[in-house]
């Protein structure tokens, strides 16, 4: 009787090779595990960055001394604050992502959720500034910068990790989950802070009801933490390290190495997060102030957004496993190249119908790109530099060109004028990705595993019939030669 090598023996579960599909119950419902937790734990992180937004009014006052009506400093000062997480992240991509590459994805992701939940909790029980002063807004900064630099290497992670433990073939369908939870995030935030200014109105959030969506995150934390540590290595790291293809120096070794693949990965994340910022982030306020349109409005018309991506994205992932990635990522990029600048047009429209179809459009192209990150990104770079190579290219382009993207839109419109300015934003980010998605591989089914680079090489360029079918050969081969 055969038996596969190359697999940790210590977890019967995981004795399928490396991508196969699992063939027990307890490897079901091992991978069921590996998905959730990464995926909750990403809810977390997003869940945060909402619930921040939702409520800079009600922390520029009770940390900034930002008064009514005001407009001012104080909400400047939050929005800061928030920026500067941003610009930790690549810090912490270039010390959690080699970490993991070292010693595992699954100790990292404990860690990375550990972190987050701690700060943002904190945030809940921290003083104000008519009780301590000055050091109320310090703290916060301090809360912030331990969030963004957990925040550099959570998503990472949560990405390789999931890539690494879904079978090759379903490996978007597996994967869109980790948007899933992002997308959760978002709407629980939305539906958690306007229920509850709703319910206690403007007076009663600034006199401490503020802290409850904070203290939120520590129930949700826990239960994601408690999943994590309950999660066995990816498989794929695993094989790899206990054949020592693992790298002493993931940060030297991935900058030599395939600092083309980081260029690729950070061009697509512009398009990407841009996106993703400027419509899940950016979108209600722009609507708002800079249109006129019902604050209320928005906010829900952008929740059931949400809520209609939430269904997409798990048939988009499946969708990228049997045409490939490039085909949907294509479609996507030159979607927002050609399309966003007339859909926020219909966004200035008085007709509520037509700034719904202006912005379900722009959110059917934000499901295409999101529902693939996980499986595209990770396969970029070989097993060794994974989380490396993701974590550097993903916070870099996050902190300097995606994560301004709403304060730099905001501003050229107050100098400018132009109202079609996040339009035209998207469309530049479109053109960088569709140049970034055509230099790439087409990985869609192809094995992760070894010190190659997943995909075929010749599949670099505009996508083709048959390279989907020749990768899963391609793995079904590799995994037969591990076979004794």
């Amino acid at each position: 009787m055969t038996s596969p090598q190359h697999v940790d023996q210590t977890h019967p579960e995981l004795l399928a090779a490396p991508g196969e599909e699992p063939g027990t119950e307890e490897g079901k419902r091992s991978l069921h595990r590996s998905i959730l937790g990464s995926a909750l734990g990403n809810a977390v992180e997003w869940f945060d960055y909402g619930v921040y937004g939702y409520l800079t009014i009600y922390m520029a006052t009770n940390f900034f001394g930002s008064a009514d009506g005001d407009g001012g400093l104080g909400v400047t000062l939050t929005l800061a604050t928030l920026a500067l997480s941003f610009l930790v992240r690549p810090l912490g991509g270039l010390i959690l992502g080699p970490l993991g590459d070292r010693v595992g994805r699954q100790k990292v992701m404990v860690l990375t959720v550990t972190m987050m939940t701690v700060a943002t909790g904190a945030i809940g029980l921290l003083p104000t500034l008519d009780t301590v002063g000055l050091l109320a807004p310090a703290l916060l900064l301090l809360c912030r910068l331990v969030q963004g630099f957990s925040a550099g290497g959570e998503y990472g992670g949560a990405a390789v990790y999931m890539a690494e433990c879904a079978p090759d073939r379903r490996r978007g369908f597996f994967g869109s989950f980790l948007e899933f939870g992002t997308t959760v995030g978002f709407i629980l935030a939305a539906v958690v802070c306007t229920s509850l200014i709703t319910i206690v109105g403007d007076q009663g959030m600034e006199d401490g009801w503020w802290r409850l969506p904070f203290l939120l995150t520590i129930p949700l934390g826990l239960t994601a933490l408690w999943i994590r540590t309950r999660l066995v290595e990816a498989p794929v790291f695993s094989e790899a390290s206990q054949h020592r293809e693992t790298a002493k120096s993931p940060i030297l070794n991935v900058l030599r190495k395939n600092w083309r693949q980081i260029l690729v990965l950070a061009g697509f994340v512009v398009l990407l997060n841009v996106a993703f910022y400027l419509i899940l982030g950016y979108m209600p306020t722009y609507m708002s102030s800079q249109l006129g349109h019902s604050t209320a409005q928005g906010n829900w018309m952008l929740v059931a957004i949400m809520a209609l991506m939430l269904v997409a994205i798990p048939f988009a992932g499946k969708l990228s496993d049997r045409v490939g990635r490039k085909p949907l990522l294509l479609v996507a990029a030159a979607g927002y190249t050609l399309l966003s600048v007339p859909a926020i047009m219909l966004l200035g429209t008085s007709s509520l119908i037509l700034r719904f179809i202006g912005l379900a459009a722009l959110g059917l192209l934000l499901v295409i790109l999101v529902s693939s990150v996980s499986s595209t990104l990770p396969a970029l770079f070989p097993t060794a530099v994974r989380y490396t190579g993701f974590a550097i290219g993903y916070n870099f382009s996050t902190a300097f060109f995606a994560g301004p993207s709403q304060t730099v839109a905001n501003q050229l419109i107050e100098t400018t004028g132009n109202q079609l300015v996040p339009g035209w934003y998207m469309a530049i980010a479109g053109a960088i990705g569709l140049v970034s998605v055509l230099c790439m591989r087409e990985t869609a089914q192809a094995t992760l595993r070894g010190e190659e680079l997943p995909g075929l090489p010749e599949s670099v360029g505009f996508p083709k019939r048959g390279y989907v079918e020749a990768n899963r050969v391609d793995a079904e081969t590799r995994r037969a030669s591990f076979v004794s």
